[in-house]
């Protein structure tokens, strides 16, 4: 499977290609600072606690986890909340799905089918701060970028599984791709202030 290419920096684009919990953290962090510092965070809070797993980063602290989201350069520009997320999103995957993030979009359901995008969509929205909109595009994302092959996942993704559309995260794959995204973006922010 190809690497991503989101943050610009190949230390931790590999970690997001890598590792499902890395990349759904970096999906977690990716609202009010760029993209690619959302999706870089990850990799600092790894080179930071020695370490990136559900059991390490449920198992922290708030005070530590915030401090290590607060040294510079900062993992977020909201160190204490998105501490706090990424903790709960960690502890639901530690709790719920064995340590596994991949397990949400990998794992049989009790009837022993694959599941398909409406499933998946439906387990992606019921983790900490993961809305509609959040999962949608991280669905797309898992769909486009790496290999999901669940049924009716374009659908269940919305506009963001459209090819082509250059919404969001899930369709960088180069600097173009994100010129294109961050264009699309400003648009449609320009067009809700009418």
């Amino acid at each position: 499977m190809p690497e991503l290419n989101i943050t610009g920096d190949a230390e931790a684009d590999e970690l997001l290609s890598s590792d499902p919990l890395a990349l759904l953290t970096g999906m977690l962090l990716d609202q009010q600072v760029p993209m690619e510092t959302a999706f870089a965070g990850p990799a600092k809070i790894r080179d930071r606690l020695g370490a990136f797993d559900a059991a390490t980063l449920a198992g922290e602290s708030e005070e530590h986890l915030t401090e290590v989201f607060r040294t510079p350069p900062a993992v977020h520009r909201y160190p204490g909340s998105m501490a706090t997320r990424t903790r709960s999103l960690a502890q639901a995957i530690e709790e719920e799905w064995g340590g596994d993030a991949s397990a949400i979009w990998t794992r049989a359901g009790s009837d022993g089918q694959s599941p398909d995008g409406v499933e998946v969509l439906r387990r992606l929205k019921a983790l900490p701060g993961f809305g509609e909109q959040k999962a949608k595009i991280f669905l797309a994302l898992l769909g486009k970028q790496r290999g999901l092959e669940a049924s009716g996942w374009r659908d269940a993704a919305g506009a963001y599984g459209d090819e082509g559309s250059y919404r969001s995260v899930a369709d960088i794959v180069d600097a173009e791709s994100l010129t294109k995204v961050r264009e699309t973006k400003r648009a449609a922010k320009a067009a809700a202030k009418k």
